[in-house]
């Protein structure tokens, strides 16, 4: 074969094979394939309200670019993933708190952001109930972002770029704040962590170890009251036997004004603990052994203390060293390491 003709016909056999060395996920041309929005087998119904936001590519990829950007922030700073980070599970690993434009700092801890299509409230306090108003708050809070709704329309309107993403996501290049909010949620609503190993048993595709296996039984014991399957967490506001903090956060008190909700907290979801430290509204536990030895040995006794806790008398949740042991096997079968390096989600 002549040297020639052997270079033509492995340059044709390269391009041949090139589209099948590609990753799963990608297109020919190395873009992510947007999937859409789809309920996990293992799931309930969503409680969003699709019908007046439906998930779009073009929604969903606005959505992406304006939660990694700072131009959100009242300095151009500070993003949504700025305390959301992707690889913990979108919130703010290792920082107690969240910090802000000119590092303020905040009061309480970064929530997740995952599986937001199936909660009816937002916030540690519930003070927020439509995902669509979710980022009013940090944008105009003055410890993270600092900028007004309106200020942001005007910056986004006069940017080079995001009058036309707009137009591609909602038939209009002008700029509107309740469009901003929208094409956030979709990116939100698409952080959909599923993948877990208990998902992977729930569907049937896995098996528990032995120990898994016992530490899912003393989870649905005396855990699953209140962080139920299969989103672990009912979505309820609980006292769950902290000491009140130097800033004497009340938590919902601040929402309804009713004595009876002083102190009480939304219950997290159990999913991706191994990525989302520290841990409680305020960060003050730093691993999961303290979060245990609190329900232990470490309640206080307090006139909203959820009654759940109170046994024979005395507050707390009985649990045995081994019984510990196998608790904190199981809530690693709640990892989804998927989750953290979905292309779909990261930084485009």
């Amino acid at each position: 074969m002549r040297p020639a003709y052997k270079l033509i016909c492995l340059a044709v056999c390269w391009v041949v094979l090139l589209p099948a060395c590609k990753s799963p996920g990608t297109t020919t041309d190395d873009t992510v394939v947007f999937p859409g929005f789809t309920t996990p087998e293992n799931f309930p119904a969503t409680t969003y309200h699709f019908d007046t936001n439906p998930v779009t590519k073009e929604g969903f990829e606005l959505g992406r670019k304006l939660f990694y950007d700072g131009i959100l922030s009242a300095d151009h700073t500070i993003s949504c993933a700025s305390c959301h980070i992707q690889t913990s599970a979108f919130t703010h690993h290792g920082h107690a708190v969240s910090h802000g434009i000119q590092d303020r700092l905040g009061t309480r801890n970064s929530p997740a952001l995952m599986n937001l299509a199936w909660s009816t409230s937002l916030m540690w306090d519930g003070g927020i109930y439509d995902l669509d108003l979710q980022p009013v708050a940090p944008v105009t809070s003055h410890e993270e972002m600092d900028e007004s709704i309106d200020h942001v329309v005007q910056k986004l309107q006069s940017s080079p770029d995001y009058p036309a993403l707009f137009e591609k996501a909602f038939g209009s290049n002008t700029v509107t704040g309740a469009n901003l909010l929208k094409a956030l949620s979709q990116f939100m609503l698409m952080c959909i962590s599923a993948e877990s190993k208990y998902d992977s048993v729930m569907r049937q595709e896995a098996v528990f170890t032995v120990e898994e296996q016992q530490g899912y039984a003393v989870f649905q014991q005396k855990c699953s009251s209140c962080h139920a399957e299969p989103l672990f967490t009912d979505g309820s506001y609980r006292n769950n036997g902290l000491t009140p903090s130097m800033v004497d956060d009340q938590g919902r008190y601040a929402v309804t004004l009713q004595d009876s909700d002083r102190y009480k907290f939304k219950v997290p979801s159990l999913r991706n603990l191994e990525y989302t430290a520290p841990f409680m509204h305020d960060g003050r536990l730093l691993n999961l052994d303290a979060v245990l030895e609190h329900y232990r040995n470490g309640m206080a006794v307090m006139p909203t203390l959820d009654p759940v806790f109170m046994q024979n008398g005395a507050p707390g949740i009985s649990l045995t060293d081994e019984e510990k042991q196998h608790l904190l096997t199981f809530l690693k079968t709640l990892n989804d390491p998927a989750f953290l390096k979905d292309p779909l989600l990261a930084q485009p």
